[in-house]
């Protein structure tokens, strides 16, 4: 596969020159851009280099933690899998990052406290275990 690295940087481009991003809240998803990466390292798709992200812990008015998703589902203590809007997900634990707002670009929904909660404690059994 090509990778265009350079509409990515046309968009990287655009997104920083956002002077209002969105308002946001912890337990939603957005269609987030990620970007165009290198590797193994996840990627978004389409025009806007996109991909569903679960906002996990509100950093301020611009930033946040947030887990990538995937529809893919695999058995492993670091793919959270959920059901969201009645398509089976995966929350990517092992993908945490810090997002600046400037890269939502749609609202999806919310997931539920009850849900939520259990996502948070099968974040921090993966990222902050002792290996």
């Amino acid at each position: 596969m090509e990778k265009d690295f350079d509409a990515w940087n046309r968009v990287k481009k655009q997104l920083d020159g956002i002077e209002k991003p969105p308002f946001f809240n912890q337990r939603e998803i957005w269609w987030c851009s990620v970007g165009l990466n290198i590797g193994s390292e996840l990627y978004g798709k389409g025009r806007l280099f996109t991909r569903p992200v679960l906002v996990l812990h509100k950093q301020g008015r611009y930033t946040f933690l947030g887990a990538p998703m995937s529809t893919k589902l695999k058995e492993r203590k670091d793919y959270y899998q959920l059901n969201f809007k009645g398509e089976m997900v995966s929350v990517l634990l092992q993908e945490i990052r810090k997002y600046d707002a400037r890269r939502l670009a749609d609202k999806m929904g919310k997931v539920s406290e009850g849900r939520f909660s259990k996502i948070q404690k099968a974040a921090m059994q993966i990222n902050f275990q002792p290996q």
